[in-house]
């Protein structure tokens, strides 16, 4: 398999509007790899698209993706969903304000994320009755598991309540990726799906210190619940096997600029932090 990062950044694109640290300044000036934009991955082997950040048009222009026919979105977090719009972008004939027939993107979603899907509204009403009304998407529900071409999903779901999220495990022959990029607390690693992966794509977890303003997570704090320290998320690649990690959705507010995560790099053999347009073979 062969995946490109789209956006490697998290709630919070860098540089962050109007703001003046060291990292934002240093991104402005040097650009990528310093920039970041939001959370995306595409897969090159049957052109699936994995999220749709705000940023996304201008992500698939900057990687030169020439086809999408598939889209999975990971969770509903604003900072995935909200460049949705695209596949009306992609599809649209302004000559009838309906799809190319040819150009109509396919949604394969996890039933429990599709019934809050349809929640996603605009003026028109459910952006996902719209947009299949237009034919600028099909929508196909599934349990657990589906192929799409010579790759084999499974939906993993991380349930905390209300909030569900998604991780993915995506397998193309004797190859395998775990693709888990935000709100993975509790990790499922219990599954056997999830063991012996190729590559693990993960955010790397909470920074204890360096972060912006000189914070430090309070015991109770929200990120706790979602996300484990950088140490634990370690320890969980090491746990189930993964002899690959690559680390996505980075944040702002932890403070750390490209040159800070090269560093990092160079003490792990085994862990890698990911870059807008990175290019992994799997």
């Amino acid at each position: 398999m062969r995946l490109t990062i789209l956006g490697s950044g998290g709630c919070a694109v860098i540089p962050k509007p109007l703001c003046q640290c060291r990292i934002c300044e240093e991104a402005r000036k040097k650009g990528g790899p310093y920039e970041r934009t939001g959370p995306s991955a595409f897969i090159h082997d049957e052109n699936i698209l994995l999220d749709t950040p705000a940023e996304i048009a201008l992500q698939l222009n900057k990687s030169r993706i020439r086809s999408v026919e598939h889209l999975l979105f990971t969770h509903l977090d604003p900072d995935h969903v909200e460049g949705f719009r695209v596949v009306e972008q992609i599809s649209l004939d302004f000559r009838t304000w309906r799809a190319y027939p040819e150009k109509q993107l396919r949604i394969a979603v996890p039933e429990t994320l599709h019934r809050r899907l349809k929640d996603l509204h605009c003026i028109y009403g459910s952006l996902l009755d719209y947009f299949e009304e237009r034919g600028f998407v099909r929508c196909e529900p599934f349990r657990e598991k589906i192929r799409i071409g010579d790759i084999a999903i499974t939906a993993i779901p991380v349930n905390r309540g209300q909030t569900v999220s998604f991780i993915y495990v995506f397998e193309d022959g004797g190859s395998k990726m775990v693709y888990a990029p935000c709100d993975i607390r509790p990790f499922p690693e219990e599954r056997e799906e999830v063991q012996a992966c190729d590559l693990l794509v993960i955010q790397p977890g909470i920074f204890e210190s360096g972060l912006k303003h000189g914070f430090i997570y309070p015991a109770e704090h929200v990120s706790r619940s979602t996300l484990y320290t950088f140490e634990q998320t370690l320890a969980l690649g090491r746990r189930i096997r993964a002899p690959r990690i690559l680390f996505v959705h980075l944040e702002e507010y932890w403070n750390r600029s490209y040159d800070d995560y090269r560093a990092i790099e160079e003490v792990h053999d085994d862990i890698v932090f990911a870059h807008d347009g990175m290019e992994i073979l799997i």
